[in-house]
């Protein structure tokens, strides 16, 4: 057999003529996590060592200092990271810590954009995984809780900052005394439209609407400000509305507004976010696409301004991941990886044509897009190679940016001199996805759910649905859709139809054989509380358990009489599913040919049925006859 050297999507192999890339048995896997557990532990023990608690850790001098704030920042971004490695006592201990000493009513200017994505961020995860790490819960959880109170609180020494013309945000605001005095009003897109995923959760979780209508205000307003052929710029006047800085790209100062639209979108069932990410992605594959690098250009003319990759670009696969384009997300990925094995890691500036990193650009904070994209992109394709480039992100961070005193940035990547800094986003992020890569059957990637008893009512939890933040803070959808007003109204439409349908009558079953239905009132649950809408057209999937528990001569009229209870209702809260539940009886009555005695119209408060009604291209006039 003979050996060829080859290069595939940028790494470095040696194969035979005849075998795949290599599999990864699962001693592989735990292997490569526990590399990535000891990177986090070196360098978190040695932030309590030597910088607690200051926000950031020094690794070469071994000290701390303040960056973002004066609160502990690397603590709040690592909490969480703590629950996804199962070290669930620390995660305790280190919760209390916080809510006992972090005090944020301080005469201290931050960063709007910084403290929402990782202090904020931070305590919505952590609330959110206080149950699962059995940290002392209130009655009322998820919707509430000390750390969520605490995340309240500093959101809303943010919001001051929205409140401008535009509704787009101030930069910097006084954590005591709101916008300070001659604060400028121009803001990078990035810092105006970041807060949709941290502000909607809180809205959800509180049940004030406030948060979420400021965030969704700024992103609003930011979009309608684009240009006549779709992009938009770096940086804007919140107040005029006028653009200041016209070079468009995916990366540095724009890159988490493209974000936050996609995972707004789903993790508050806001379609029309989507919608507005796919009108900018086109404008970008048109204008700043070039042999799948993504070039800056003037926001106006489409003509390239800057033939650069900045590193922060790399999220762009993982973004593209989420939203199907797996093909588009590998052909980048290659580019990427490509840079990475040039330097062993990617500066920030990356000049494409000349195949060199930018003068004084030339560094590298240890950056998590690289491999939260190979994680996202992993998790659609299972492609091994991915996890190839995993190892080998992993293996230049540990052979390049490892001190006695934790993990340092890379000050320039042509001779890897080292920065004496470690950013918190190092724990909270670039070490949470090479860990996650390596754990395909992690929790967070999808579980059974546990059942809660809240305030909110009975909640299905922790299956899965997990948004991460820009700063790579989970959030469990569920959590958020169980304390929101949506769930409020599924539940009243619920009862409802309990109060309703007698399926007791319909099967002539005597009160004591009542066991024997239970199961269809808990499908009817699962079948509500874990959609978005109430959306009828599935309630047949949910039902079929019960179905093969029943007798088979009633089966019909199980299906007939759950359909009728949701058409004849009359109330405004059923708008959508009166619609559906005509159209599954439209097609019952059509499949079953059932000849009927007398007739009745089924009117529905939404547009009518006949308007709506189109089955294979050919329309239908209905007079349903109910027997």
């Amino acid at each position: 057999m003979f050996i060829t050297y080859v290069m595939l999507l940028g790494l470095p192999f040696l194969i035979s003529c005849s075998v795949l890339p290599r599999k990864f048995s699962e001693n592989d896997l735990l292997k490569y996590r526990d590399r990535v557990s000891s990177m986090f532990y070196h360098s978190y023990n040695a932030y309590w060592e030597h910088a607690y608690p200051y926000d950031e850790l020094r690794p070469l001098t071994c000290d701390g200092q303040d960056t973002w704030g004066s609160y502990s920042l690397t603590l709040i971004d690592a909490l969480d990271t703590l629950v996804v490695l199962g070290n669930y006592s620390e995660f305790r201990r280190v919760a209390k810590i916080i809510l006992k000493t972090v005090d944020f009513d301080q005469d201290i200017n931050v960063s709007v954009f910084e403290t929402n994505i990782r202090i904020v961020g931070g305590l919505l995860s952590a609330h959110l995984f206080s149950k699962k790490a059995a940290l002392e819960i209130e009655e009322g959880w998820p919707c509430s809780g000390p750390l969520l109170r605490l995340a309240e609180n500093v959101a809303r020494r943010l919001l001051p900052a929205f409140q401008t013309a535009s509704g787009m945000p101030y930069g910097t605001v006084n954590l005591r005394y709101g916008v300070p005095s001659g604060e400028t009003s121009i803001t990078c897109t990035a810092g105006v439209g970041t807060y949709i995923v941290e502000f909607g959760t809180l809205s959800k979780l509180t049940g004030d609407p406030a948060f979420e209508t400021a965030a969704l205000k700024a992103l609003y307003a930011l979009y309608e400000c684009r240009s006549e052929i779709g992009l938009v710029g770096n940086h804007i006047d919140v107040q005029t509305r006028k653009w200041t800085a016209l070079d468009s790209g995916i990366g540095a100062g724009v890159d988490s507004f493209f974000e936050y639209l996609v995972k707004g979108a789903v993790l508050f069932d806001k379609p029309q976010l989507m919608e507005m990410f796919h009108q900018l992605e086109g404008s970008i594959e048109k204008f700043l696409k070039q042999d799948d690098w993504y070039f800056w250009v003037n926001m106006k003319k489409g003509q390239v301004s800057l033939p650069i990759f900045q590193s922060l670009e790399a999220f762009w696969p993982g973004l593209l991941a989420l939203t199907g384009d797996t093909e588009k997300a590998l052909k980048s990925l290659h580019n990427y990886m490509q840079v990475w094995n040039q330097y062993g890691s990617t500066p920030e500036f990356y000049n494409v044509p000349k195949s060199t990193a930018q003068s004084s650009r030339e560094g590298y904070p240890l950056r998590p897009e690289l491999i939260e994209s190979i994680m996202y992109v992993y998790r659609s394709t299972k492609d091994p190679l991915l996890m190839e480039m995993g190892v080998s992100i992993l293996t230049a961070i540990e052979s390049i940016a490892k001190t006695p005193c934790g993990y340092a940035s890379v000050k320039n990547v042509e001779n890897h001199l080292l920065d004496n800094r470690m950013e918190s986003f190092f724990l909270a992020e670039t070490t949470k996805y090479l860990y996650l890569l390596f754990s395909p059957d992690h929790w967070i990637h999808g579980s059974d759910g546990v059942l809660v008893k809240s305030t909110a009512g009975e909640c299905i939890l922790d299956t899965g649905g997990y948004i991460f933040n820009t700063e790579a803070h989970p959030i469990d959808a569920a959590a958020v859709y169980c304390c929101s007003s949506q769930k409020q109204t599924s539940d009243e439409i619920v009862q409802k139809f309990r109060n309703k349908l007698d399926i007791t009558a319909i099967l002539g079953f005597a009160d004591q054989d009542y066991d024997l239905l239970q199961p269809l009132d808990e499908i009817i649950s699962v079948a509500f509380n874990n959609t978005w809408d109430v959306n009828l057209w599935h309630l047949p999937d949910y039902l079929s358990e019960f179905y093969k528990r029943s007798p088979k001569d009633h089966i019909d009229k199980i299906q007939l009489e759950v359909l009728r209870t949701f058409a004849e209702a009359k109330d405004e809260s059923y708008k959508g599913v009166c619609d559906a539940a005509e159209v599954h009886l439209f097609n019952y009555y059509k499949a079953k040919t059932i000849k009927l005695k007398s007739s009745t119209s089924l009117s529905c408060p939404s547009p009518s049925f006949l308007e709506m009604l189109s089955v294979g291209g050919e329309s239908f006039e209905i007079n349903l006859l109910i027997d």
